[in-house]
């Protein structure tokens, strides 16, 4: 692999992704990022096994390939190169390391194997629908100071959203709470969301989503189904 992109372009998708992965962890590859080449863009998914979060960014791509490196090494470095920087990552030819290349800046990186990235299977989603990035953020901001910290009690440690009937509307609702207080929003339900499974989006996920939210009038299609949620925002996708 033997990718060149802008320093810009690289920082803001590592930003997104590298949040995703945890600072400990037992298992190696969970502390890599997955770096796919190929078609002009770069590729960057990170997943803890519970969260997984892909985007990619613009590149010119000099030769197509896949590998992982530490997230938060590779961030921390591409973090601090000079504005304006162009970046070239260029894997070895036997895929044990990569080098990090900008102005007179190398750095080495050593690789695990594409192969051993776990792949969270998503499955079928029963329901999908779109909502506006402003409308899905007012009901996460109005509930989510709720969800509950208490690691026992699993089922509280998230964000209920389901469609419920009142007055002979249908509402998009969502509600938190800690077994002490219980916050809950709604708005009119969009398209799409009529008999959808009720589901508990986890408080990480909450976290994650909360900052891809800000920029107003982006549309945000949501897929889900009993067991799975997955968002879609712009380039980015959350599952």
């Amino acid at each position: 692999m033997r990718v060149v992109l802008e320093r810009s372009n690289l920082l803001k998708s590592l930003n997104h992704v590298h949040r995703v992965v945890e600072r400990r962890n037992t298992i190696p590859i969970l502390s890599n990022v997955l770096l796919t080449a190929g078609e002009e863009t770069l590729r960057m998914k990170a997943t803890d096994l519970d969260l997984e979060v892909t985007e990619g960014a613009p590149a010119r791509v000099e030769r197509g390939g896949a590998t992982t490196v530490p997230a938060y090494l590779l961030y921390d470095i591409v973090r601090k190169l000079p504005e304006g920087a162009e970046v070239m990552l260029n894997t070895d030819e036997n895929g044990s390391g990569m080098s990090v290349v900008a102005g007179r800046s190398t750095f080495r990186l050593q690789c695990l194997p594409q192969s051993d990235f776990p792949e969270l299977s998503a499955g079928s989603f029963s329901h999908t629908f779109e909502i506006g990035s402003s409308a899905l953020k007012g009901l996460i901001d109005k509930t989510q100071f709720a969800i509950s910290t208490e690691e026992t009690r699993y089922y509280l440690n998230g964000i209920y959203l389901h469609a419920h009937e009142t007055e002979g509307q249908l509402k998009l609702r969502s509600v938190a709470t800690d077994g002490h207080r219980l916050a809950r929003a709604e708005i009119d339900a969009p398209g799409g969301s009529e008999g959808m499974p009720g589901i508990i989006i986890p408080r990480k996920t909450v976290g994650e989503l909360q900052k891809l939210l800000d920029l107003p009038d982006v549309v945000v299609n949501v897929e889900l189904s009993d067991t799975k949620i997955r968002f879609t925002i712009g380039g980015e996708v959350m599952k």
